[in-house]
């Protein structure tokens, strides 16, 4: 099958996550683009790709129904990833959020439940939802995105923080400052980072180093951007592709191999950071 060569992290509460899936970033926002986008994701789990990401924020909640259709009768196959917004993220507004989300996902239970970012509502309350959503069986797994070291540590000295599974941020080879001071703190906890915006939506990707790396390999500038990803123990990766031959294009970047000179290539065009940055977001 397929989905075979697509390997999984261990999350910290000991269930088993996709590192490659489709983000959904931007979808559901034009009705003339929607029928290309379920075709996009149903082409991606027809290869074996079982993880999609969403979140309430993607198309006002239209890209969680696009991600419904696209999934269909294959729910149990699925690894489904969404978010709530800051500004819902109370207690009782986590809560209703997640109701919601469920609706258009047409599902039962949520795989993985974020904190888009940092809201005004007290972590506590969020913590405590996301717990209640847990013990209800409506989400199986909770984290965080676009939370810096400050709001790490923060969450950690918030009672029940310890049960957060994943901090999805934006990483790639031009935004780099995370691996400064937030990485090795996710790793001492044996906590996986998501990256999103892995090809940093296309701009990257006329690099010269990139070009030259993926000229040794055959490859494309994408694949090779989502194999530096992909070597990483402990890392997510979830670009987005609304073309059929996108899919297939990123999914061949799960067979690329690169180098110790590939790398030392890589790392002299995007250096790794010298000190703390503030954390970047899209």
């Amino acid at each position: 099958m397929a989905g075979a060569r697509i390997p999984t992290t261990t999350l910290p509460s000991g269930a088993t996550m996709p590192t490659f899936g489709l983000g959904t970033w931007r979808m559901g926002e034009t009705a003339a683009k929607r029928a290309d986008e379920v075709k996009a994701l149903a082409h991606g789990l027809s290869l074996g790709i079982t993880l999609i990401d969403t979140a309430e924020m993607y198309g006002d909640g239209e890209a969680e129904t696009v991600v419904a259709d696209a999934v269909g009768t294959k729910r149990d196959e699925v690894f489904i990833v969404s978010k709530v917004l800051p500004n819902n993220s109370s207690k009782r507004g986590t809560v209703a959020a997640c109701e919601r989300s469920l609706k258009r996902l047409k599902t039962d239970r949520i795989d993985l439940y974020l904190l888009h970012w940092r809201g005004s509502p007290p972590l506590r309350e969020t913590i405590e939802a996301f717990e209640a959503l847990k013990d209800s069986g409506k989400i199986l797994d909770w984290g965080v995105s676009n939370f810096d070291i400050g709001e790490m540590e923060e969450l950690a000295g918030t009672s029940g923080g310890d049960g957060c599974a994943t901090n999805q941020v934006l990483y790639n080879l031009t935004r780099r400052g995370i691996e400064y001071d937030l990485m090795p703190w996710c790793r001492g906890r044996k906590m996986p980072i998501t990256a999103y915006s892995p090809i940093e939506q296309g701009r990257m990707l006329g690099h010269a180093a990139l070009r030259d790396v993926a000229g040794r390999h055959k490859a494309t500038p994408a694949q090779v951007a989502l194999a530096w990803l992909l070597r990483q123990d402990g890392r997510i990766v979830i670009p987005k592709a609304t073309a059929l031959a996108h899919v297939e294009e990123d999914m061949a970047a799960l067979d690329l191999k690169l180098t110790s000179d590939d790398l030392a290539t890589l790392d002299r065009a995007f250096p790794p950071p010298k000190k703390a940055t503030s954390l970047d977001m899209l």
